[in-house]
């Protein structure tokens, strides 16, 4: 597998549990966006730990331009790159070091913006890669706190980068950071715990899906489905999604599908994402909608 180094402690942490644990069986990989002059250095730095240990390491150097988003854009650019890269040497999963401290943020973050209950689940162990479906991520230091990796870089007298966008308050990450951090009222353990008992109860709604669909009938312009009286709103949206991945369409935010189920609870019709939906016989009928005329 592949790790993503970029010589943060977090994942200099990564780095030095998994050569304990694995010492053979993953390579390195450390992105350059470019953005700040001391990023090669920061790359070289991780190199020389890998060469020191034997491990297999590669910086990736991209050219990200400046402007606004600049930290969703890097991210995204980071695991494209760590994919094309996973790719050409056979690697099958990236491995990040994505902790509880993290976990808790991403919560307490999509709390803010009223997320459902697949957002407040936070990041998942196991998860595709962003953009390269056919890998998986794997974030197996979720239950860690940041002070403990911390401490592990420390023990092996190991400095690690300090990257200043971790201190700036432009970032909303950053202030809910701060906030958090002022105030022994939050537990950011907890916060990942939760988040991980989420995920079950997401799962548990994917499972209630896929038996649900089962009921589904084929029809030659598309699915007939009798929903059932009485089905829980999540789960007679979830298989809304379903019935619109199915046909291709992409995800559509959450307050444009709730208002498509009220119309089918409804007995009417309604089109979204290309999909039309009838329910004015009963059982509720999906189709493509026919192309506007222009």
């Amino acid at each position: 597998m592949g790790l993503a180094v970029s010589g943060g402690p977090d994942s200099l942490a990564l780095l030095l549990l998994m050569h304990e644990v694995a010492p053979r069986n993953f390579a390195v990989a450390t992105v350059d966006h470019g953005l700040r002059a001391e990023s090669a250095d920061e790359a070289a730095m991780v190199a020389r730990l890998c060469d020191e240990r034997g491990i297999h390491h590669q910086t990736l150097t991209l050219s990200l331009p400046k402007g606004s988003a600049v930290q969703e854009r890097a991210r995204l650019a980071r695991y494209a790159g760590m994919g094309d890269w996973a790719q050409a040497n056979a690697l099958p999963a990236i491995v990040t070091a994505h902790h509880a401290d993290d976990q808790a943020e991403t919560m307490a973050m999509r709390l803010n913006r009223a997320a459902g209950l697949r957002g407040l689940a936070g990041m998942r162990p196991v998860a595709p890669v962003p953009g390269c479906p056919d890998l998986v991520l794997l974030r197996p230091l979720l239950s860690w706190r940041c002070s403990d990796l911390a401490e592990v870089v420390q023990q092996a007298g190991i400095a690690p980068a300090v990257d200043p966008s971790n201190r700036d308050h432009t970032y909303e990450r950053v202030r809910l950071r701060d906030a958090m951090t002022s105030t022994a009222a939050f537990n950011p353990s907890a916060f990942a715990a939760s988040a991980a008992h989420l995920a079950e109860a997401d799962a548990a709604l994917d499972w209630m899906v896929e038996q649900l669909w089962q009921e589904v009938i084929v029809t030659p312009d598309g699915f007939t489905w009798n929903a059932p009286t009485g089905l829980p709103r999540a789960l007679s949206l979830r298989m809304l999604e379903r019935l619109l991945a199915e046909f291709g369409s992409a995800a559509p935010r959450g307050p444009d599908l709730a208002r498509w189920l009220e119309t089918l609870l409804g007995g009417g019709v309604a089109t979204l994402g290309g999909i039309k939906a009838d329910a004015r016989s009963g059982p509720w009928h999906f189709s493509r909608a026919p192309a506007r005329k222009t």
